[in-house]
């Protein structure tokens, strides 16, 4: 199946034209239809910018990145992030066992990567296995995207997709339930979700920031899925890790200086390695959810008992 077979326009759905001059929506009745979208780095931009927190302007240099970005992962700033906070310690598993699950539902399975415009970490064996099929998607576009898109309004078809990975991106989102119903819209029935988001983090990424999510939060915000596992993503001492950092960010220093302020503190984070399940979670630097499309969603008498089933 070729890339156009999934798309759709972000506004009303209708067919995309991905002819060579204009990229434009096929129904005469939506507005795209006549503005058309603009591309960046030869890439779709299927964003509906009368909607989105994204300007059309912003893709006129042919980037749309607000950010400077390290896309390889490989430049001083990010390892040295890194360095300091550790590898996910969730990840790498999760990414192994979506991988088995997809196998076991067909052969040839494709993965919308929402925020994939730099591979997240632990995430290679999702990209590593040859059967697997991404479509990466970002708010810019890079050498690991197909297109440009914004997660609230998805320029793709109902159903389309087996999995969806969505790492370290909900806190980005102005309305992340919104971006959730668009992942169960695109899933096909039992597709597979792994998502990975914030709790005790500070601000990153400036005013592109909003949320943050306690387990039982981010529970009900997939209350839709079916739950396989979820957890926290690193507890109390990673989380302590990033306040000293902030801490010498409050104070004035560059973000390289504050992450050379922390790295004496490194150690702290393997404290969570003997934290308990429950207060880890309580404490948590981040948590997941990885689960699987459901008719049958949790109700508000549900949320207590999961709360304990933690502990």
């Amino acid at each position: 199946m070729d890339i156009a077979d999934l798309l759709c326009c972000p506004r009303c759905h209708s067919d995309v034209d991905l002819g060579e001059t204009l990229l434009r929506c096929t129904s005469p009745d939506c507005s795209f239809f006549w503005t058309g979208f603009p591309r960046a780095s030869g890439q779709p931009v299927l964003i509906d910018f009368e909607r989105s927190i994204f300007e059309r302007a912003a893709y006129d240099d042919d980037s749309g990145s607000v950010f400077d970005r390290d896309d390889t992962g490989r430049g001083l700033r990010v390892r040295l992030r890194r360095m300091l906070t550790g590898p996910n310690p969730v990840t790498p598993a999760k990414s192994r066992q979506m991988v088995e699950l997809l196998k076991q539902q067909t052969s040839t399975p494709t993965v919308l990567v929402i925020g994939g415009g730099a591979i997240g970490a632990g995430a290679d064996p999702l990209y590593s296995c040859p059967a697997i099929r991404i479509v990466g998607t970002d708010v810019y576009a890079s050498m690991n995207t197909d297109l440009v898109a914004d997660g609230h309004f998805l320029p793709f078809r109902d159903e389309m997709f087996d999995g969806v990975w969505i790492q370290a991106v909900l806190e980005h989102v102005l309305d992340p339930s919104v971006v959730v119903n668009e992942i169960y819209r695109v899933l096909k029935p039992n597709g597979i979700v792994y998502a990975d988001t914030p709790f005790i983090q500070q601000v990153h990424e400036e005013a592109y920031d909003f949320t943050r999510f306690t387990l039982s939060g981010h529970r009900w915000l997939f209350r839709r899925f079916e739950e396989i596992d979820s957890g926290p993503v690193g507890g109390a001492g990673k989380a302590l890790v990033w306040s000293i950092r902030y801490v010498a960010l409050s104070m004035g220093l560059s973000t390289r200086l504050a992450t050379l302020f922390a790295l004496p503190f490194f150690w702290l984070r393997f404290i969570d390695g003997f934290a308990k399940p429950g207060p880890k979670s309580d404490a948590a630097s981040g948590v997941f959810f990885f689960g699987r499309r459901s008719g049958t969603p949790l109700t508000a008498k549900d949320m207590l008992p999961y709360y304990a089933s933690k502990r």
